[in-house]
């Protein structure tokens, strides 16, 4: 299964695909990791692995479109079997998502569908509630909806801060996404 990582930041779920893969435990090929700015510690990462990096930077487009039309256009370039949002904080287009359908996987550190968007941890926090987690879905023209494929609780422990819990949610985030992707690799459809 060919698989290509988009990530904003530091690629700490990236570092655990690459680690799966190298380690034997994730049968996919990495095609390459892009970026929607530069100098992201996830493309430095990827660099580092030795896999091809590319950046569609945001800020370089006149307008959204143009953006999302390039960055479409790279991603398919590696005809990957899969799309990885790893942290990429960039809402992407309906045309993405119709190139991509049924393939463009996120991660999301709540239990979807509660609360989405890019404040997940805090919100969940704001509102009270005890236990919250981590959600990989099938990403859709929405803002972290799409089909569920795992979810996994995480408790809301007496002393934490938004900093802790989602330090906390991401070790969870980081394994559901490697379990995940083997999942998808090992079944017969890849």
């Amino acid at each position: 299964m060919r698989i290509v990582v988009l990530v904003s930041g530091t690629g700490s779920n990236l570092q655990a695909v690459i680690d799966a893969v190298k380690a034997g435990e994730l049968d996919v090929e990495i095609a390459a990791v892009g970026a929607d700015r530069e100098g992201t510690y996830g493309v430095e990462r990827s660099s580092e692995a030795g896999l091809e990096t590319f950046v569609v930077n945001f800020n370089s487009f006149p307008t959204r479109d143009e953006w999302d039309a390039a960055l479409t256009a790279r991603v398919a370039s590696y005809a990957p079997d899969v799309v990885v949002s790893s942290g990429f904080m960039r809402i992407v287009s309906a045309e993405f998502i119709d190139t991509f359908h049924g393939r463009y996987l996120n991660t999301h550190p709540a239990l979807l569908p509660a609360f989405p968007g890019a404040h997940g941890v805090r919100d969940a926090m704001a509102y009270g509630v005890k236990v919250t987690g981590c959600t990989v879905h099938w990403a859709d023209a929405g803002v972290d909806t799409g089909p569920i494929i795992a979810q996994e609780a995480v408790t809301i422990e007496d002393g934490d801060t938004e900093e802790t819990l989602h330090e906390r949610i991401k070790v969870v985030e980081r394994r559901l996404l490697v379990s995940t992707l083997a999942s998808l690799a090992a079944s017969p459809a890849s």
